[in-house]
């Protein structure tokens, strides 16, 4: 069984099959802030559909992230270790992308478990 949530046309914010959470694209409430500011709404943003979906942080499994311009990597980075459980880092990618609108700066795609 699939379990779609939020779903429109396009795409579903979240999907669920066998105990496993995909989460679509997740982007800052706010395009035009900084990156600092872009990543810690962005990690809101996927703690807030993850707990919809019954999981949470420490059970990611695989996170993508986006970045427009590789000179925010140790600024997106230290947003991100510091929002990450100790010793539940997941498998992980970043990479340089043309983000569909310009001015957002990350976005990250998440898989992860469902809680038991």
């Amino acid at each position: 069984m699939i379990n779609r949530i939020d779903v429109n046309q396009r795409m579903s914010s979240i999907v669920i099959h066998n105990k496993t959470v995909y989460l679509c694209g997740q982007v800052a409430t706010d395009k035009f802030a900084d990156i600092t500011t872009q990543t810690h709404t962005m990690l809101a943003e996927v703690d807030a559909l993850l707990v919809q979906a019954g999981s949470q942080r420490d059970h990611i499994l695989s996170a993508t992230i986006y970045l427009k311009d590789m000179q925010d990597y140790d600024a997106m980075n230290h947003v991100w270790d510091n929002w990450l459980p100790k010793g539940h880092a997941p498998a992980r990618a970043c990479v340089q992308a043309a983000i569909a609108e310009p001015e957002y700066l990350v976005e990250v795609s998440v898989i992860a478990a469902v809680m038991a």
